[in-house]
């Protein structure tokens, strides 16, 4: 939803009424993540996707439907691979799309949910799309941490489970379809709800502020991520020399790493792109990077030198009483084997391999590997 909520609220604000799809659980090959979501609006315009083009047109006759009917719907769309083409999903994967009618009569928490998107603030929306008794289906209720819940499910007990199991979700930043007895029922079927996790971007945290930090900047905030450049030399960390960058912070980087993991701003999601390659900076930095605890230790660790600069700061960080598990948690030299030259060409490469990282790829050629082209989280 966060694609595509620009539309969604200016049509919302005008009073409108507006037709969305949504992923909410995908197997096998399928074109978009759980959460993707489209649009059909007032003016019969589509926004967003919802598998890449392979099912937009049913998907696009089934939310007009909707919105006439108002009644959701839930539909699955994937076939085997041998007569994909028959439903247009030709990657032969399997999508479960809910669609619904959004208004401001049917969904007056709307602009509240767009407001803490906007801002930053964690929100996660629950949604039943699968219950024994239709008139469950399409209710809606707004979690936040440290408060009550906006909206009802339709029982205590169901609002009680989904409530706990959605913040779990959000502070995982996850979106998910959980599955529950008609009442809430831990051990059961027959309702199933879907979750999105609006929590904050990830972070990325570039370190050294040299003209490969601001491409990696650029490329990082292309991928999601509210980016930061740091370096303790303030006629290099300018805002004007980083504009791809959320903030630039001047500061002796293992300090500022330090206190933004006491400030609680550093989690699972969070990946470093160390650039400086200069002992005095990177290897204090490493120091404290690389001996966090499982639950605050970033999702990648890189460090960017030649083969001699590794060697020499592997060397340092032995001196300093790093173990071979803990090094072996940093990516150095940083980046997959793309033979990349310039500033561009190496923050794609860096790009790369937090990408593979995050989803197990394995950063071959997809033309020389075998099995599934997606793979799970």
């Amino acid at each position: 939803m966060r694609d595509v909520l620009p539309e969604l609220m200016q049509w919302w604000e005008a009073g409108e009424t507006i037709g969305v799809g949504t992923v909410v659980a995908t197997f096998r090959s399928a074109p978009r993540p759980a959460g993707a979501s489209m649009l059909v609006g007032p003016d019969e315009s589509a926004v967003g996707s919802v598998s890449g083009g392979c099912v937009e047109g049913a998907v696009y006759e089934l939310a007009q439907s909707v919105v006439a009917s108002g009644e959701p719907v839930l539909e699955r769309y994937g076939v085997s691979d041998d007569d994909a083409f028959a439903v247009g999903l030709t990657c032969g994967g399997i999508l479960d799309v809910f669609v619904e009618r959004v208004s401001r009569d049917s969904f007056p928490q709307l602009g509240e949910v767009a407001a803490d998107i906007e801002a930053g603030r964690p929100v996660a929306l629950a949604t039943v799309i699968e219950h024994p008794d239709r008139g469950w289906v399409g209710r809606r209720m707004v979690i936040r941490p440290d408060v009550p819940a906006d909206g009802s499910l339709g029982s205590p007990r169901a609002d009680a489970a989904v409530h706990d199991d959605a913040l779990g979700l959000l502070a995982a930043g996850t979106n998910a379809t959980l599955t529950y007895g008609p009442d809430g029922e831990r051990r059961g079927e027959g309702m199933r709800v879907f979750v999105w996790g609006f929590a904050p971007k990830p972070r990325m945290l570039v370190f050294g502020a040299i003209d490969f930090a601001a491409a990696v900047a650029k490329v990082g905030s292309f991928l999601g991520y509210h980016v930061t450049v740091c370096d303790a030399r303030p006629v290099f960390a300018t805002t004007s020399r980083f504009p791809g960058a959320d903030e630039v912070v001047v500061d002796w980087p293992h300090r500022y790493l330090r206190a933004e993991l006491d400030a609680g701003r550093i989690d699972r999601r969070t990946v470093l792109a160390v650039l400086t390659h200069d002992p005095k900076f990177d290897v204090p930095l490493l120091e404290v990077a690389l001996r966090l605890d499982d639950d605050v230790r970033p999702a990648y660790i890189g460090a960017m030198g030649s083969r001699r600069t590794h060697d020499e700061r592997m060397a340092r960080l032995v001196e300093a009483g790093l173990t071979q598990d803990e090094l072996a948690l940093l990516s150095s030299p940083i980046g997959l084997d793309l033979g990349a030259r310039t500033p561009e060409e190496t923050a794609v490469s860096i790009a790369a391999e937090i990408v593979a990282r995050h989803w197990g790829g394995s950063g071959e050629r997809l033309a020389t590997t075998q099995g599934r082209i997606h793979h799970d989280d």
